[in-house]
């Protein structure tokens, strides 16, 4: 905000649009991340309870659905940004540009705001996934499934 547009942080003109865009985002990517750890683990619970009974940590079992879902979410995201521009004309920089903004303006903001979108989506789906998966077991190694 303070170096594309070069207005305060807290003006409401910008925070509330650019704010609902981020979370907005964030939560889909996050809802999408859960969605897929928690069904990759309720379709490979023989699985899981087998490499238990070997001896596997959760950690070492859980780790490979955990990245699998931060994948699986984060592909929109990065579906979106490989478009931008080239097959798509995201609809805020259109936007600027009818209203008169100079392109090179309009595409400075988009890229700074796919960069925020993107840096959030990662950190809320990082966060609800590798912070999260450790409530599914206990300090003896057993999985609350």
């Amino acid at each position: 905000m303070l170096v594309i547009v070069n207005q305060n942080i807290f003006n409401p003109q910008y925070v509330i649009p650019l704010s609902g865009m981020v979370f907005g985002n964030a939560m889909t990517g996050a809802n999408l991340g859960l969605k897929t750890f928690r069904e990759s683990l309720e379709s490979e619970r023989a699985r899981i309870e087998a490499l238990l009974n070997f001896g596997g940590t959760p950690r070492e079992i859980l780790l490979p659905f955990v990245n699998r879902a931060l994948e699986t979410a984060m592909l929109p995201t990065l579906n979106s940004m490989i478009g931008m521009g080239v097959v798509s004309l995201p609809g805020m920089m259109t936007g600027q540009i009818l209203s008169g903004t100079l392109p090179t303006t309009a595409i400075l903001y988009q890229i700074a705001i796919m960069i925020a979108i993107c840096t959030v989506v990662c950190l809320s789906v990082f966060g609800s996934l590798y912070l999260g998966y450790h409530t599914l077991y206990n300090d003896r190694s057993q999985l609350l499934l």
